[in-house]
């Protein structure tokens, strides 16, 4: 006799699991972030060296820079930076939706290291006399964009003036640099057209106040992005760009219009080989597997990843594993039923003697994409970390969610003798 309420349960779950995706899908996906190559941006590499002799780049000196970096980067408006430390001496920066590449990569490499001094190159002042959020931009009586600067002690800036001043005419300039370089010389810069200092105001008073002023051949833009870079701080190392890549936002999304056609076309394909091969329990696989893409998506979106095109691929892989071990649970228990068991016996032999393959196939996916996340580049842990994650969620769909349902059915006794619907002509069906 039919046991109607195992069945009862069975459409219950379903119209829950059914119910969940259908409601809440789309805002998951929504939420998802996507990665510079989905969306477009920009992406560099940078080799990292010291900013003076003798300095070594420790794990902390590299911490240092990236902190510094994601204050930059926060001046550009970009609210996801994947800013990474790559062995022990190179940073990632990835930048997603970033529309003025040419403004981000002058940003993040100038070192900002702003010095005040002497005609004869002696630093005066330096970086750390001021004020920390201290600059902005205003305008002088013509209307030309200048950067006012906030000091923390102005006696020492007065100090400074008053020695300049006491240099004589034609020598009392206090010149402003912006990262200033051994072998540059203020007296060479003077006579070229582009000088490499911002300025060299003269100066014929002592000034004891808090406020600076910096007069150069500014645009606005100029002079809002020197007050940004001085705002966020100095580097406290040297950036050397190792390597570059852009994508254009129209490519980032013909990349990910393809790959999600592509996705769903080859998930529909395997949907339908479960369905005409294994018969009933490729229904349930296609149940379970659906909310194993539904569960992948609902992680990602927990753990705030941003999903990029090898974070799809292994996706995708993972949906190939997922079906991987709902077709060796299938074949074991066509293989018991043609030994001559009985539906329920073949279900619960099936089960166990496929339990040991798939766990053991599952085990060593994780450990290879562990390797590859310890040891991978950017774009590579991002594919062993979805791998790990699809694995996980397989398992768990695939085994457990699987043999749950698929167990309210052989409960349920609607099953018995009928080989067909797994899959097996009653002509293969050996006498016990």
């Amino acid at each position: 006799m039919v046991k109607k309420s195992k069945i009862l349960t069975f459409f219950i779950i379903f119209a829950v699991i059914a119910g969940l995706i259908g409601m809440t899908t789309k805002g998951i996906v929504n939420n998802i972030k996507l990665g510079l190559d989905l969306q477009g941006g920009f992406e560099v590499l940078y080799d990292v060296k010291p900013a003076k002799e003798g300095q070594k780049i420790t794990n902390d000196v590299l911490k240092s820079a990236v902190q510094a970096l994601d204050r930059r980067v926060n001046v550009l408006g970009v609210s996801e930076p994947n800013i990474t430390i790559e062995g022990k001496n190179r940073i990632r920066v990835q930048l997603a939706g970033i529309k003025d590449q040419n403004r981000a990569r002058k940003l993040l490499s100038t070192q900002a290291q702003l010095t005040f001094r002497d005609v004869n190159d002696k630093i005066l002042l330096d970086g750390s006399d001021l004020k920390g959020g201290g600059s902005k931009v205003t305008f002088n009586q013509q209307n030309q964009p200048i950067v006012q600067l906030t000091l923390k002690d102005p006696n020492k800036f007065g100090k400074v003036t008053r020695k300049v001043m006491n240099m004589g005419p034609g020598q009392n300039q206090l010149v402003i640099w912006l990262d200033y370089q051994k072998g540059d010389s203020y007296k060479e810069e003077a006579t070229k057209k582009n000088p490499k200092f911002i300025s060299a105001p003269a100066v014929n008073s002592e000034l004891d106040q808090k406020t600076v002023v910096i007069e150069g051949r500014f645009t606005q833009e100029e002079a809002q992005n020197l007050s940004e870079i001085l705002n966020a701080g100095a580097l406290p190392v040297k950036l050397h760009e190792n390597y570059s890549n852009s994508v254009g936002a129209k490519f980032g999304k013909q990349a990910l219009d393809e790959t999600v056609t592509a996705g769903i076309i080859g998930i529909a394909l395997v949907f339908l080989f479960m369905a005409f091969y294994y018969r009933f329990p490729g229904l349930i696989a296609i149940v379970t597997l659906s909310f194993y893409i539904y569960l992948n998506l609902l992680i990602f979106d927990w753990m705030d990843a941003v999903l990029t095109l090898p974070g799809i691929a292994a996706f995708i892989l993972g949906v190939g594993m997922a079906v991987d071990a709902n077709i060796i649970t299938a074949e074991r228990i066509k293989e018991e039923i043609r030994s001559g068991k009985s539906i329920a016996s073949a279900f619960k032999a099936g089960s166990k003697r496929s339990f040991a393959p798939i766990f053991d196939a599952n085990l060593t996916s994780i450990i290879t994409a562990s390797v590859l996340f310890a040891y991978g580049t950017s774009s590579v842990k991002g594919f062993a970390l979805v791998l790990i994650v699809s694995v996980v969620t397989s398992f768990f769909t695939n085994v457990y969610v699987s043999r749950i349902l698929m167990g309210l059915w052989i409960n349920s006794k609607f099953l018995n003798k009928k080989p067909g619907y797994f899959g097996v002509k009653e002509s293969d069906i050996h006498e016990l």
